[in-house]
C-alpha cells in the first residue's frame, strides 16, 4: 500500500510539473525565430544594422534571426507594426534618429513612442554628413550657402521626411536666412542611388550610408553634422566650423522592444546584443561605416532616445519646421 502512494504521489508531482512547464512554455527563445524589423527598405544603414547584428545573435542564441525591412512614413510604419506584435520577445524593432523626431512631426501616430516601444539598447551614433555628387560645382559647404542665398534654387535629398537630416536642414536655414528645397526619398539607398548620379544636387545621410561613395569617389563630402570632426572623415569641417556654432545633430540607431515584454528578456536581448557589439569582427564592420559604438543598459538607451524625442520637438515647434 505505501508503494502505491509512494507512486501515486510521483505521479502527480510530474504532472504538476509538467502543467507548469506547459503553461510557462519553453524558455525564449526556443519557440520559434527571432525578427528584427529594419523600419526602412533595404540599402540603407538600418537594415544594414540589422544585418551586421543578426548574424552573431543567431549564433549567440542558437536560433534563427530573421530581418524584416518594413519601411515607410520615416519609420514609423514599422515601428507601429512592431508597438503592435506579442510582447513575447520574438520581434523587435531596429530603428533610426528618425524615430526620435516623429512623434513631433506626424501628427496621429498609432502608439506613444516613449510608452509603447521602450528601447533595448542604444547601437550605435554616428555624424551625418553633407555630401554632393563628384562633378557637381559644390566644393564647400560655403559654396552651397552663397548659391542658396543667390536664390540658385539648391534642393537637397534625405532619407525621407521628417528625417532628422530634413529637420537639421531646415534648422540651418531658418538659423542662416536660407531657403533650399527638401527631396525626401524612402531611405538610404534610394537616396544614394539619386545622389551619386547627381540627380539630387545635395544629400544629407549618416555616414554609415555616405561613406562607401566618398571612398569610391562618386561623391564629395562637404559637412558633417557633429561637433567634432569624424574619425572616419578627419578632413571634412564641422557645421560648427562652416559658421554654425554650436550645431549638433547626430545620427542614431537603437534596438526598441514592444510594451510590455518581460524584462527577463529585454535584460538577456541586451546582454546578448552588448556581446555582439564587443566581437571585434562586428565592431569593426560598424566603425568603417562611421558608427560609434555605444551599447550599455536599457535605461542609458531611455534616457538618450527621450532626450532626442525632447530636444527635436522643441526644434520643430520653435522653427514651425512641418513635414512635406
Amino acid at each position: 500500500m505505501l508503494a502505491k502512494r509512494q507512486m501515486l504521489l510521483g505521479i502527480l508531482v510530474l504532472s504538476a510539473a509538467a502543467g507548469a512547464w506547459a503553461q510557462s512554455g519553453p524558455a525564449w527563445p526556443m519557440r520559434g525565430p527571432i525578427k528584427l524589423v529594419a523600419v526602412f527598405p533595404p540599402g540603407g544603414s538600418v537594415d544594414q544594422v540589422a544585418r551586421i547584428l543578426a548574424q552573431p545573435l543567431q549564433v549567440q542564441l542558437g536560433q534563427s534571426v530573421i530581418v524584416e525591412n518594413k519601411g515607410g512614413a520615416s519609420g514609423s510604419i514599422g515601428a507601429a507594426a512592431v508597438a503592435a506584435s506579442p510582447a513575447d520577445g520574438y520581434t523587435f524593432a531596429v530603428v533610426f534618429d528618425t524615430h526620435g523626431v516623429n512623434p513631433a512631426l506626424i501628427p496621429n501616430l498609432p502608439f506613444d513612442s516613449k510608452k509603447d516601444l521602450p528601447p533595448v539598447i542604444l547601437v550605435g551614433t554616428s555624424p551625418m554628413v553633407l555630401a554632393t555628387f563628384a562633378g557637381s560645382d559644390y566644393k564647400t559647404f560655403a559654396d552651397v550657402v552663397a548659391a542658396a542665398k543667390a536664390k540658385k534654387n539648391v534642393s537637397y535629398g534625405t532619407i525621407g521626411s521628417g528625417s532628422l537630416g530634413h529637420v537639421a536642414m531646415e534648422l540651418l536655414g531658418k538659423n542662416g536666412g536660407i531657403a533650399w528645397t527638401h527631396v525626401p526619398y524612402k531611405g538610404g539607398g534610394p537616396l544614394m542611388n539619386d545622389a551619386v548620379a547627381g540627380h539630387v544636387p545635395l544629400s544629407i545621410g549618416s555616414v554609415f550610408v555616405t561613406k562607401p561613395h566618398i571612398d569610391s569617389k562618386r561623391m564629395r563630402p562637404l559637412a558633417v553634422t557633429t561637433s567634432k570632426r569624424s574619425p572616419n572623415l578627419p578632413d571634412v569641417p564641422t557645421m560648427a566650423e562652416s559658421g554654425y556654432p554650436g550645431f549638433e545633430a547626430p545620427a542614431w540607431w537603437a534596438v526598441l522592444a514592444p510594451a510590455k515584454t518581460p524584462p527577463e528578456i529585454v535584460r538577456r536581448m541586451n546582454e546578448e546584443i552588448n556581446k555582439a557589439l564587443k566581437n571585434p569582427e562586428i565592431a569593426s564592420k560598424l566603425a568603417a561605416q562611421g558608427i560609434d559604438v555605444v551599447g550599455g543598459t536599457p535605461e542609458s538607451a531611455k534616457t538618450f532616445v527621450d532626450r532626442q524625442m525632447d530636444i527635436w520637438a522643441k526644434v520643430v515647434k520653435d522653427n514651425n519646421i512641418k513635414a512635406d
